[in-house]
């Protein structure tokens, strides 16, 4: 059995050569400039292998860290394989990143080159930046890696500087195998799914489950640039998909159109992703023909505890991620540290190695690995409650819950309810300081159409959310906006977030509502 990433594509390139490993849909190539159609494992392989020579030929071995800002195209697989064989680090760049983030990864992850899609008009302090057919300049003297880092991955930064979490070999080896084990409504039919994917390469989900899932099944992998919405079920139709990823908001977006004949006529089995908006949930089942199974899981876990709803009995429409696998130990924690029924969620897996398949360590960060880690359980920061039954649901994050006068109050219910009234494109939630209450829900708004009365739109938002809602949660003060700051995976950064609604309730720029509600 291949015990690198590497090793599994050429076992998968000696198992299917002729079978389709990408497909690149015209849309995608229109956009990056590169040709469409279908490469096979065995064109693949010989990508691959002519890649791993001109590495090999220049030094680079284990110890070196390259950095690959490729997008989405096929080359950032090709060279993570040829690199991954050579025992070489990837340091996958969102190509989002601007100067001071750039600057940052540089120095930090220490990386010896990197791979850029646009390699004439990027400029890398002290590193040098090729393009994807260029050879590369000689290997320097490498800093230093773990024996089995695969990749180095940092985390969106959704609350402050990312942390580089090192994967190992194993860690994509187990998100395969656990993809590949699931079954149930996410059974996989090898050597004939097409899985389509609007996600980065740049995260785990892409890079670790889809492409490792369909490298060990044989599968054909289909990755957009990224998820348009008008051409979302085009895109579908074109890849001939078995299988689609989504994200939270991507089925909210497409319920908020019109139906139209291309959303039934396709052959897609599942769709598989997390956060779709529990209101919507069975609406959009029922709408698109197939089931959107929700899933838990994170960058530092990886799959080895991942958590999937993929078997009946399904609770559709309350958030549910299913019941854990009997490889998964978990806890669920109240603020005291006692356990509970709802709480923060702790995990770790139930063999003899409780961080089997986990990241390695955050890079350079001993204590944060360490405080990740307390008692001997990963601490997730994601708050969950757990039914009679041992159904697991989704709250929210930790730091996303607002106290308001005791009452917790999760950022993505009052987000999901603000999202539908006419009046909202998207809503993002988060707390300020109330000297009565402690803190008060703030939300940002982005509007539909133009507004001319602000004042009277927000009061007619939170009267409506009033009656969705329990009185403590619709917003106290609204704050309507030109945009959302997220991350390039649409996640709200809510650290950035916090500072915002500060900035609007300091300059006079919010809205108070508070009069509407019961105080």
């Amino acid at each position: 059995m291949a015990n690198t990433v590497h090793g599994q594509f050429r076992a998968a390139v000696a198992q299917y050569p002729d079978r389709p490993f990408m497909a690149v849909l015209p849309e995608t190539a229109a956009v990056y400039g590169i040709p469409a159609g279908e490469i096979t494992y065995a064109e693949a392989g010989a990508a691959v292998d002519a890649l791993m020579a001109r590495y090999r030929a220049a030094g680079y071995g284990p110890g070196h860290r390259i950095g690959l800002r490729l997008e989405n195209r096929p080359a950032m697989l090709l060279h993570f394989f040829a690199l991954n064989g050579l025992g070489v680090s990837i340091v996958p760049i969102n190509p989002d990143l601007r100067a001071a983030e750039l600057d940052y990864l540089v120095a930090h992850s220490e990386i010896a080159l990197a791979v850029d899609a646009a390699a004439g008009r990027t400029a890398l302090p002290n590193v040098p930046v090729i393009g994807p057919d260029d050879a590369p300049p000689p290997a320097p003297h490498p800093a230093g890696t773990a024996p089995d880092e695969a990749a180095l991955l940092y985390t969106s930064g959704t609350t402050g500087l990312p942390k580089g979490c090192v994967l190992s070999n194993t860690y994509f080896l187990t998100c395969g195998r656990w993809y590949l084990g699931m079954g149930g409504y996410c059974t996989l039919h090898p050597g004939t799914d097409r899985m389509l994917t609007p996600l980065p390469l740049f995260h785990m989900n892409a890079l670790g489950a889809s492409t490792m899932a369909m490298v060990m099944s044989g599968g054909c992998l289909i990755v957009l640039d990224r998820f348009h919405p008008t051409t979302w079920w085009d895109s579908v139709a074109r890849a001939d998909a078995t299988i689609v990823h989504y994200l939270g908001v991507m089925p909210a977006i497409l319920m908020a159109g019109p139906p139209v004949p291309a959303e039934r006529a396709h052959r897609v089995r599942f769709g598989f992703g997390a956060g779709v908006d529990r209101r919507l949930h069975a609406e959009a089942e029922a709408r698109f023909g197939f089931p959107l199974i929700e899933g838990w899981a994170m960058t530092e876990t990886g799959c080895s505890v991942g958590i999937n709803a993929n078997h009946d009995p399904r609770i559709v429409g309350q958030s549910c991620f299913g019941k854990p696998e009997p490889h998964v130990a978990l806890r669920i924690v109240a603020d005291d540290g006692t356990d509970a029924e709802q709480g923060e969620l702790l995990v770790r897996h139930a063999g003899p190695d409780p961080r089997a398949g986990f990241f390695s360590a955050y890079l350079k960060d001993p204590d944060a690995t360490a405080a990740a880690w307390e008692g001997g359980w990963f601490h997730t920061g994601d708050v969950v409650r757990r039914d009679a039954d041992g159904m697991m649901f989704f709250v929210d994050r930790k730091k996303n819950v607002i106290r308001r006068s005791g009452e917790n109050i999760a950022a993505v219910e009052v987000e999901g309810v603000l999202q539908r009234h006419p009046l909202v494109r998207v809503a993002a939630v988060a707390p300020v300081a109330d000297d009565l209450r402690g803190e008060e829900v703030f939300a940002c708004l982005v509007a539909a159409e133009p507004i001319a009365d602000q004042e009277a739109a927000a009061r007619d938002i939170v009267t409506w959310a009033l009656t969705q809602l329990a009185y403590y949660k619709p917003p106290g003060y609204v704050a309507f906006v030109d945009a959302i700051p997220v991350t390039s995976t649409n996640k709200i950064q809510r650290g950035v977030l916090r500072d915002d609604v500060r900035a609007l309730l300091d300059s006079g720029h919010a809205i108070d509502t508070r009069a509407l509600k019961r105080r």
